[in-house]
């Protein structure tokens, strides 16, 4: 091995060792400055048939949705939210924003105003000591054809030729701003552009060299904090595609991230496992994670404890959204009605995770601050089923060994294949277990 090879080497552990004290424990502030009908919201009673925000304002006209987003924006995430989340041992915020906020599109019907509020969130967040990821969550185009890009349907960010040179030109009207010196303190970095899809209209190819272009051209506009760090979203795919980008784009350790969003709800794979399936599959990604965190600090920017799982009284789990025998329920029922045994399998599942995105990864953002079922983190901590505080556990250690071996005698299935394992309560727990090797990826 060469000396040189050995010296960087050295450098990137000593750096994340450095990081480790730093570990994100942030939150999400879904549904807040882009619209996303699913998290609710009182906002969506003047239009009831609108999808997105972009078919809100396209329904109201401008003047009413202004209106109405305004009341939105005062009221959905307030100072006493990010209060809260810092009494709950939150220390960072990802806070979403649509491009027709930074830079006005006169051809769409989106309104601006948005900017005034997150600049309001950035000092309510520096007062409680939490920092902000600014993400552009939404494009020119559309990256995804989801409603968390603003407008639900096509995907055009890379057919047509003028967005990506204006998608570059709002991160850097952001980046120009927001690394002032007056937003040191707060913003801990600006994510290039949420979830871009790899398949049909869109080329990973294309998103890489964006990255490359984006990057420079985001760097180049920061004023004060040259070092404010910029992140890149996978685009859904391994996160060894994205491992020469910090020698690429010629950044250090931490001057570029990499943002992965791990959720266990959206297919038919993770939808056929029980309680004990989903834990494991959390676990399963710290080979991954801590490959990908060697080469580039790499975060589950989205993640929650949303799964399709049902309890039975016995304690033992399967895959579903509904049961009828006596003492079942599932995690699509009512979350303030869950039972104790349902409460304690979604907290193994999501202290598995919080476990495996701190000693893997770089530290997670939850989705979302507030929103329905597993998806609320305010709920979460209140009922019980998110950890307090964040790094407490009741059940240690699930990721150190192989949940399925034969080592523990609790997670065996029974004989009509549900998970037979107890949540059982442990006092001692170990926090930051590294594994040796790199794993895979």
């Amino acid at each position: 091995m060469k000396f040189s090879t050995i010296i960087s080497a050295t450098v990137i552990l000593l750096l994340r060792q450095v990081l480790a004290d730093d570990t994100i424990r942030g939150v999400n502030v879904g549904g807040w400055l882009i619209l996303e009908q699913w998290l609710g919201g009182d906002v969506w009673n003047g239009a009831p048939d609108a999808s997105d925000e972009y078919t809100f304002c396209q329904t109201l006209g401008q003047e009413s949705a202004l209106s109405a987003l305004q009341n939105h924006w005062s009221t959905w995430f307030t100072e006493d939210t990010v209060k809260e989340l810092a009494s709950y041992g939150v220390n960072a915020l990802r806070i979403p924003i649509g491009y027709w906020s930074v830079i006005a599109d006169h051809s769409q019907p989106y309104v601006m105003g948005a900017m005034d509020y997150l600049d309001e969130a950035l000092g309510w967040a520096e007062n409680a000591g939490l920092k902000v990821w600014i993400d552009l969550h939404g494009i020119p185009g559309s990256q995804n054809g989801f409603d968390n890009s603003g407008h639900a349907g096509s995907v055009e960010w890379q057919t047509n030729s003028d967005n990506i040179p204006s998608t570059i030109k709002v991160l850097q009207a952001l980046a120009e701003k927001y690394s002032n010196s007056n937003y040191s303190d707060v913003v801990a970095a600006i994510e290039l552009i949420n979830e871009p899809i790899s398949w049909g209209s869109n080329d990973v190819n294309v998103t890489r060299q964006f990255y490359i272009d984006a990057y420079a051209a985001v760097h180049e506009a920061m004023t004060d904090n040259k070092d404010l760090p910029i992140i890149m979203h996978d685009s859904f795919v391994e996160l060894s595609y994205w491992s020469d980008m910090p020698s690429t784009v010629g950044s250090s350790y931490g001057q570029l991230g990499l943002d992965t969003h791990i959720y266990q709800v959206f297919t038919d794979e993770f939808n056929s496992l029980d309680g004990q399936g989903h834990i494991q599959a959390a676990c399963d990604y710290q080979y991954s994670l801590q490959t990908s965190n060697d080469i580039l600090p790499t975060y589950a920017g989205e993640w929650s404890a949303a799964a399709e799982i049902c309890v039975y009284s016995d304690g033992t789990s399967a895959a579903g959204t509904s049961c009828s025998q006596d003492g079942c329920q599932c995690t699509t029922d009512d979350s303030a009605n869950w039972n104790d045994n349902l409460k304690g399998l979604v907290r193994a599942f999501v202290e598995a995770q919080m476990d495996v995105f701190e000693g893997n990864g770089t530290g997670y953002f939850f989705w979302s601050h507030t929103g329905p079922g597993a998806w609320n983190f305010i709920n979460g901590v209140q009922q019980g089923w998110i950890p307090q505080p964040l790094t407490d556990r009741q059940y240690p250690g699930q990721c150190g060994f192989e949940l399925n071996g034969g080592d523990d005698d609790d997670y065996d299935n029974d004989d009509d294949g549900h998970s037979n394992s107890t949540w059982h309560h442990s006092d001692d727990y170990h926090r930051r277990v590294r594994r040796g090797g790199l794993g895979r990826i």
